[in-house]
């Protein structure tokens, strides 16, 4: 049964709560899930101070439904939903989505090879044509502990700048996009940048790794950035593909 549009819900909500359902059960499959923490969250459109949809604490990503997410203000007050949510995540996402107002999608995860190259004196390396995309494209937090401390969000904010992503240190990856689609596909190819990094890393001991000059990661970043709008295409047929697997996501 899929989520119904009522008087306190416009069709444009609905539509951005499926889409953001639907990132939670991708990234289930995925393998990109760490139990009940990471989250993702979607602004809300209109006037007025900034809210946002997150995920309720206390759910796994693959049983998450466009209904259970809930809205939350900048203050931290719950303004739709019966549930409560991470502090953590709160403090995480509200900070991006003070500060960019194009940021309306952000998705931020624990991954084993994100938190490898977080983990990583010198971060990203440019190691293959994946990895150029994110050529002058990431910033860097430092971490600061768990993060509990509303304080930290300006910092958060100025370590991700107006880049498309950030590598929170001894953490995790964050991406934000305009549309669930160009967050969903900025973490899927971050991640995977991150997997072949560490990959590579494996295979020091048997062969000194090679990494794309910075000139020609500039050029091949250029060229990913005249291709953006196929991640639409790309989030389409991810849908389609959970469509045909399991299609609760919308209820």
């Amino acid at each position: 049964m899929l989520i119904a549009q009522s008087e306190t819900m416009s069709k444009t909500e609905v539509e951005l709560r499926q889409e953001l359902a639907a990132a939670y059960r991708l990234a289930a499959m995925l393998g990109w899930e760490d139990t009940l923490y990471t989250h993702f969250s979607m602004r809300l459109p209109g006037d007025g101070e900034p809210r946002f949809l997150i995920n309720p604490f206390g759910y796994m990503f693959d049983e998450i439904c466009a209904s259970d997410l809930i809205v939350v203000d900048m203050n931290g007050q719950v303004i739709e939903g019966n549930a409560d949510y991470n502090p953590a995540g709160f403090t995480i996402h509200s900070a991006v989505h003070m500060a960019r107002e194009d940021a309306h999608c952000v998705i931020h995860t624990h991954t084993l090879s994100g938190m490898a190259v977080a983990a990583c004196e010198n971060g990203l390396l440019n190691l293959n044509q994946i990895s150029t995309e994110f050529h002058k494209r990431v910033g860097y937090h430092a971490y600061e502990g768990v993060a509990f401390n509303l304080e930290e969000r300006e910092r958060i904010q100025a370590s991700l700048g107006q880049n498309i992503a950030l590598i929170l240190r001894n953490h995790g990856l964050l991406s934000v996009g305009e549309t669930v689609a160009d967050a969903f596909q900025i973490m899927y190819y971050l991640n995977k940048a991150c997997e072949i990094q560490l990959a590579a890393g494996q295979m020091a001991s048997l062969s000194p790794i090679s990494t794309i000059p910075d000139h020609l990661a500039d050029y091949v970043s250029s060229q990913f950035k005249k291709v953006e709008h196929e991640r639409h295409l790309v989030w389409k047929a991810w849908l389609r593909k959970l469509d045909r697997m399991d299609a609760s996501y919308k209820d």
